[in-house]
């Protein structure tokens, strides 16, 4: 097998949360040298932070594939240790507030000093910059302050929050596409750079066209529940025993729809004639669709529909979606042994090359907090005498 695309990069972890983990995950999984450094620990190892306890499967899911120091920046000989690591790294990864990252010298100025190399990225709840950049931002907050909140949910019913963290993953997703970028840079400067989002900026990029409707033409979109803002029909419809999603909005999936489900009737009615009649005509035309699919069971609906070109699937529980048999033929987990929970089934990347035949295998879980202190010390340089010293003096754990 041919080595992972960024096996040759050293990434410094010093996120926490969510959004940063999320980005660093990205490098992880495709190879990169990634050192979680975190405070050594005070009392229980494995005790509970924002994304639950370290040995639970969300903390396992997001630390993959990294190997733990337990460094004290806040100690001489700890930030020493620290910048004998910058020297030797790539990429260094941070979530904390502006003034943390100035007072703890892990700012882009601070580090390029000791490595001109260096591509720092940041993750913050508002922006490095302006009115907000003090406040502390999390996902919740965010979902409402970016507008998704007032799009999502059932007309008349209140905003609802996304049930996933997605300001936390949006944001880590696009500082991970952000350090890849810096990475390609630095092959023509020579230089590394300062790489920052915010979950903010993140949500209202996701907003997508949402956002595009308000920024070109003025309009405030609203909630539509299960149903699509703009294209019609698209949504959740009942069946005979549950529910199904079906999207027949453009022309062509509209004409399969109503002749794959023998509804003619409704092919034939000048009120829908067309897409912009048919948007008009939204409210009369979903309760006329639902009466259509009423008829069917919702496997009927699946085997119906999509031979006919019109998108329809089920409402899935996780459990049903991981059991699916595209989804198992996909293969989307991998196993990374654990020395003490055994080996740990986790979600793997995504992303597929040509050039490496099936995702990779994950070669660490999370580690625990200064898992390879010693390991990664010896790899430095430094002797027994030197590490003991260190740990003597509280620097690491």
């Amino acid at each position: 097998m041919p080595p992972l695309p960024l096996s040759r990069y050293t990434v410094l972890d010093l996120t926490i949360a969510r959004a940063g983990p999320t980005a660093v995950r990205l490098l992880a999984d495709w190879g990169a040298t990634v050192i979680k450094i975190e405070p050594p620990p005070r009392g229980d190892a494995a005790a509970s932070s924002v994304t639950g306890a370290r040995h639970g499967p969300d903390e396992q899911n997001l630390h993959r594939n990294k190997r733990g120091l337990a460094l004290d920046l806040k100690h001489p000989e700890g930030r020493r240790v620290f910048l004998d690591l910058v020297t030797r790294a790539d990429i260094v990864v941070e979530n904390f507030r502006a003034d943390v990252k100035h007072r703890l010298g892990i700012d882009y100025e601070t580090l390029a000093k000791a490595n001109p190399r260096i591509i720092l990225g940041s993750i913050s709840g508002f922006g490095q910059d302006g009115p907000y950049r003090d406040r502390p931002g999390v996902d919740q907050v965010i979902q409402g302050m970016s507008g998704l909140m007032s799009i999502t949910g059932e007309p008349g019913e209140g905003p609802m929050r996304v049930g996933v963290a997605i300001s936390d993953t949006a944001a880590g997703m696009f500082l991970g596409q952000g350090i890849l970028l810096a990475l390609i840079d630095r092959e023509q400067t020579g230089r590394g750079q300062w790489v920052h989002t915010s979950l903010l900026e993140a949500m209202l990029s996701k907003l997508d066209f949402q956002g595009a409707r308000y920024t070109m033409s003025g309009e405030v979109p609203g909630q539509e529940g299960n149903h699509h803002p703009t294209q019609v029909p698209m949504g959740m419809f009942p069946s005979s025993d549950g529910l199904v999603n079906v999207a027949a909005s453009g022309g062509k999936m509209w004409t399969a729809f109503c002749k794959a489900l023998g509804a003619d009737e409704l092919m034939g009615r000048p009120e829908y004639a067309d897409g912009r009649l048919r948007a008009r005509n939204k409210e009369a035309l979903r309760r006329e669709v639902a009466d259509v699919t009423r008829r069917f069971t919702t496997a009927e609906l699946i085997a119906r529909l999509n031979p006919a070109g019109v998108p329809c699937g089920p409402i899935n529980t996780v459990r049903q979606a991981f059991e699916d048999e595209q989804v198992q033929y996909l293969g989307m987990t991998r196993t990374a042994h654990h020395h003490s929970l055994g080996d740990l089934h986790l979600v793997r990347t995504p992303i597929n090359l040509s050039g490496h035949q099936g995702a990779p295998d994950f070669h660490h879980a999370a580690p625990d907090p200064g898992e390879h202190t010693d390991e990664l010390l010896r790899e430095l340089g430094y002797d027994e005498a030197k590490i003991q010293a260190l740990r003597a003096q509280g620097a690491i754990a």
